[in-house]
């Protein structure tokens, strides 16, 4: 069983977010695998240390954690709300992006390698999916068409002409970085930058592929599937691992984040999982009651309405509202009855109303009308 973040960071559960980020510095500094060359459980302990600050370091997934555990993180597809385990090149990403820019942290920890890995990576793809309500209740799939840069089948990604390879940089051999020296009043000062010959790739391509000019990329159109969980909410996303611009030169690709837009439906109101319908009934069919078909997400239903209703009395259809994100428990859908009053009356619907209104005397104070308005009905109209 995986361990309890807290326990990870080794922090209390009512840590605040500047101790979490304290805990994960020190633990990241601690485990780094640059600095347990040779310990082959430092790579392990430097991953989980990175999983449980990516949680804890969010406060949207704390607070799913905390009241979930575990359970509130995988009920979605991997990658969706943010979290999924992370492998060891987004974890030293993640470490570098968290101490501002590695510069003299590189120096001390010797990585150039690992420089050259962040320098490689693609950027991200922003896409926005629009879904109706009925398409949240059920879960749905839709395929974007992207047009972005990919990797480059000519030459394989290398950037070389094909029968040719890249070569070694002669100016940082093959690090991907140089160092400067300084001097200054506290000693001797040690800072890393990128080769300005290869741009921090460590290798060279002296014959360029003519499909993409040595960057081992090309501008294409891609499909897409993407798979829309049941629940989603606004500015709920999905992360495709990989599904980004393709890195320069077999580099790692950026990621496709995909942000969800409900569109709105004039028949519910949403109130998180829950939904509400306004149910406009006539006077006699309030006061009479029956059977009325009333919309939901999943198709038109019937419900019951006792005779005598109110205006604002609220009906409900249990497991009719939306599917929980996280655990896939459907909502209630609550049907709130609005008498309706015709703004123009016919002749007919004048003197009936007129009849009415000499025998029904003043409203009674119970909340409904009851059986006596509709035998005192019956009797006014011979029915």
């Amino acid at each position: 069983m995986a361990r309890d973040f807290y326990d990870v960071l080794g922090v209390d559960r009512s840590a605040s977010e500047t101790d979490i980020k304290k805990a994960y510095r020190r633990l990241a500094m601690e485990h780094h695998p640059d600095r347990n060359a040779g310990d082959e459980g430092a790579e392990g302990r430097f991953k989980e240390v990175t999983e449980a600050y990516e949680v804890l370091g969010n406060a949207e997934q704390r607070a799913r954690y905390d009241r979930y555990g575990m359970a509130g993180l995988k009920g979605g597809p991997a990658g969706f709300g943010g979290f999924h385990h992370v492998d060891l090149s987004e974890a030293l990403s993640m470490f570098m992006r968290e101490f501002g820019g590695m510069g003299g942290f590189d120096a001390f920890f010797g990585g150039g390698r690992r420089a050259r890995q962040q320098q490689q990576r693609g950027q991200d793809i922003r896409a926005k999916v629009r879904v109706t309500v009925e398409e949240v209740a059920t879960g749905t799939t839709r395929t974007l068409k992207l047009k972005a840069l990919d990797r480059c089948e000519a030459c394989g990604g290398s950037g070389a002409a094909p029968g040719t390879t890249p070569v070694r940089c002669s100016t940082c051999n093959g690090v991907g970085e140089v160092q400067r020296t300084a001097q200054s009043l506290f000693g001797q000062f040690v800072s890393v930058a990128p080769c300005p010959t290869c741009g921090g790739q460590g290798t060279v391509v002296e014959q360029p592929c003519e499909e993409c000019h040595g960057d081992g990329r090309v501008r294409r159109e891609r499909d897409v599937k993407v798979d829309v969980p049941a629940g989603v909410s606004d500015n709920n996303y999905l992360t495709i691992r990989g599904g980004g611009v393709a890195g320069p030169r077999n580099g790692t690709p950026g990621d496709l984040l995909v942000e969800f837009e409900v569109e709105e439906d004039p028949r519910f109101e949403r109130r998180g999982d829950d939904l509400v319908h306004d149910l406009p009934l006539s006077f006699s069919q309030s006061a009479l009651g029956g059977v009325v078909t009333v919309p939901t997400p999943y198709g038109e239903e019937e419900i019951e309405v006792p005779s005598g209703t109110q205006s604002g009395t609220v009906l409900t259809l249990k497991s009719r509202g939306l599917p929980n994100v996280s655990n896939g428990r459907k909502g209630t859908l609550y049907v709130r009855v609005r008498v309706w009053t015709p703004p123009k009356l016919t002749p007919e619907l004048q003197a009936l109303f007129e009849r009415l209104s000499r025998i029904e005397g003043e409203p009674p104070k119970e909340e409904s009308l009851g059986r006596r308005l509709w035998e005192k009905m019956k009797e006014a109209f011979g029915t």
